[in-house]
């Protein structure tokens, strides 16, 4: 493992296998039983995001966002017998247990999760399993891309910054699993690995090159696309190894330019949001004229 690949395994690393046949009989469950994804955290997405819920605090597959919580079987885990089964085979104590779409040309945003009070004082990590996935559907973590194999368990601790995307399809679908450290997740995590044919690192981008990006985002909202010129930006996360809220600072800095107060405060607030009341704490505050 190079010294980069090991830092990295810090954030995300192979945990364990799957059993083949095993794999192929929840896949045909997650196939066959979900109905219709909960498109919920509108704007943490591009679209092409959604969720079902199998371990929650209600019972109810639609209630999709998460908490703290000792958590029930939903509904819909009721009608999968092979995955409660994987599930109370894995041993883990679980916060919250779902399954995750990322549609073709989707991307989930730049953030890190657990920030809110209750989540952030007790140590928790995140369980991917993929089901089905695709070579471009990838997990963006300090300026990596990092494919999840199906056919493994993989850990993630989603406080630190990353973000998803599936470039080209198929759909991905993961079960994601929030659980609280303990001793089965410590075990869990005793041949942890990051296999460097999963990793790919990004190009830096320079000066020149983002300024090439803001003229394009400002010719775009210029010609009234401006969630196009949004999106635009914040691609930029996926394509570049760039400082952490860059991105969204160059969508401020579009907003700044088009004099639109209101959608600075409001991408502002976002940033605060998505990355931690710090990622502004180092900022002047944009003078904008109203």
């Amino acid at each position: 493992m190079s010294t980069a690949t090991g830092a990295l395994a810090d954030q995300v690393a192979c945990a364990d296998t799957l059993d083949p046949a095993l794999l192929e009989r929840v896949r045909h469950e997650v196939l066959t039983i979900p109905g219709d994804w909960v498109r919920g955290y509108s704007r943490f997405q591009s679209g092409g995001w959604g969720t079902l819920s199998l371990l929650n605090d209600t019972g109810d597959a639609r209630d999709v966002t998460i908490g703290d919580a000792e958590p029930v079987a939903t509904d819909l885990l009721a009608r999968m017998p092979t995955t409660q089964a994987l599930l109370a085979g894995l041993g883990l104590r679980y916060m919250w247990a779902r399954l995750a779409l990322l549609e073709a040309g989707s991307y989930l945003w730049e953030h890190r999760d657990y920030q809110e009070a209750e989540l952030a004082e007790t140590e928790r990590h995140r369980v991917h399993i993929p089901i089905v996935t695709a070579g471009s559907a990838v997990l963006i973590l300090d300026g990596n891309a990092v494919h999840l194999q199906a056919g493994r368990i993989w850990r993630l601790t989603p406080t630190f910054v990353h973000g998803a995307c599936n470039a080209y399809g198929p759909a991905r679908i993961h079960l994601i699993l929030d659980c609280y450290a303990d001793p089965a997740l410590q075990a869990l995590r005793g041949g942890e690995h990051l296999p460097e044919a999963c990793v790919r690192e990004l190009p830096a981008a320079g000066e020149e090159l983002l300024a090439e990006h803001a003229a394009t985002a400002r010719r775009l909202a210029r010609l009234g696309y401006t969630e196009a010129a949004e999106e635009h930006l914040l691609r930029l996360f996926f394509r570049h190894r760039l400082p952490e809220g860059t991105a969204y600072d160059m969508v401020i800095a579009l907003h700044q330019e088009r004099r639109d107060a209101a959608a600075v405060e409001s991408w502002r607030e976002h940033k605060t949001i998505v990355l931690g009341p710090h990622s502004l704490a180092d900022e002047a505050r944009p003078e904008v004229t109203r």
